[in-house]
C-alpha cells in the first residue's frame, strides 16, 4: 500500500530499463533491474580483492610487492551496470535510501565480526559540498547488522586531495599518501575493524587507510566495498 501512494505521489521510471519503477525502496530502479544484481564470485587475489583472469592465480602483482595492512579486502560484485547506477544515485543524486538496500548487499560480501565499523572519510570541504559520506551511510546499516560500534570521526581525512578517477596507480598512491589520521587512538586500539568504501579500484586508498589504522593500534582491519572498479 505504502509504495501504490508513494508511486501515485511519486512516479519514477527506471534509468536502466526505462520501466516504471513500482519498489520505492530501490527507486528509482526497478524491481527487475534491482534483482539482476549479480555477486562476483569468479577469481580474485584472496589478499586485496582484484578480480584476477586465471582460477590458478591467487595473489595479485601489487600484494606480492607489498603486501596491505589489512587481513583482506572483499567486494560485493563489478563496477557495472545497475549496481554502478545504484552506487552513483546515492553517491551524486543524493538517493539516499538506496544506503539500505545497498547495505543488504554488502553483507552477502560476506562481512564478518569486528568490534567498530569505520566509513571510508571524506575531507571536510567535500563532505560539506556532497552534505554526506555515503559510505558512512552504508556503515550505519552494516553496524547495526553486525552489532558493531560505528566510528564515524575517528579516522580522518586530513588533505584534500585529487579525484583519484584517471589516475594510475602510482599517481593514486602518492595522491593519498598522508592524507588520514586517527583522532582517537583509544578507540581502535587492539580491536578488530571492519573499513567500509563504495568502490574500490586500484585499492590506493583503503591502503592508506588501513595503513593509518595499523599504526594507530588497530589489531586486524577487514576492508568490505560494493564493487571493485577496473583499474588502468
Amino acid at each position: 500500500m505504502l509504495n501504490k501512494f508513494l508511486n501515485l505521489l511519486f512516479p519514477e521510471t527506471c534509468p536502466i530499463c526505462q520501466k516504471p519503477c513500482l519498489n520505492h525502496e530501490t527507486a528509482p530502479i526497478c524491481t527487475d533491474c534491482w534483482k539482476s544484481i549479480r555477486q562476483y564470485n569468479g577469481p580474485l587475489c584472496r589478499k586485496c580483492g582484484t578480480p584476477l583472469v586465471s582460477e590458478v592465480s591467487i595473489i595479485c602483482g601489487e600484494c606480492l610487492k607489498e603486501e596491505p595492512a589489512f587481513e583482506y579486502a572483499r567486494s560485493f560484485g563489478l563496477y557495472d551496470d545497475p549496481l554502478r547506477k545504484g552506487i552513483n544515485l546515492l553517491k551524486y543524486h543524493g538517493k539516499k535510501r538506496l544506503s539500505r538496500p545497498l547495505s543488504a548487499l554488502l553483507m552477502k560480501a560476506g562481512v564478518p565480526d569486528a568490534d567498530a565499523v569505520i566509513p571510508v572519510p571524506l575531507y571536510h570541504k567535500r563532505l560539506r559540498k556532497r552534505e554526506f559520506n555515503q559510505s558512512a551511510l552504508i556503515s550505519k546499516y552494516i553496524a547495526e547488522e553486525r552489532k558493531s560500534r560505528l566510528l564515524l570521526d575517528c579516522l580522518v581525512k586530513v588533505r584534500d586531495t585529487l579525484p583519484q578517477v584517471g589516475l594510475r596507480y602510482k599517481a593514486r598512491v602518492k595522491n593519498i599518501k598522508g592524507a588520514f589520521k586517527v583522532n582517537n587512538i583509544d578507540l581502535i586500539k587492539d580491536k578488530k575493524i571492519i573499513l567500509i568504501d563504495d568502490v574500490v579500484t586500484t585499492g590506493a586508498t583503503i591502503r592508506e587507510c588501513s595503513m593509518t589504522l595499523k599504526k594507530a593500534g588497530a589489531e586486524k582491519i577487514y576492508v568490505i566495498s560494493l564493487a571493485h572498479g577496473i583499474s588502468d
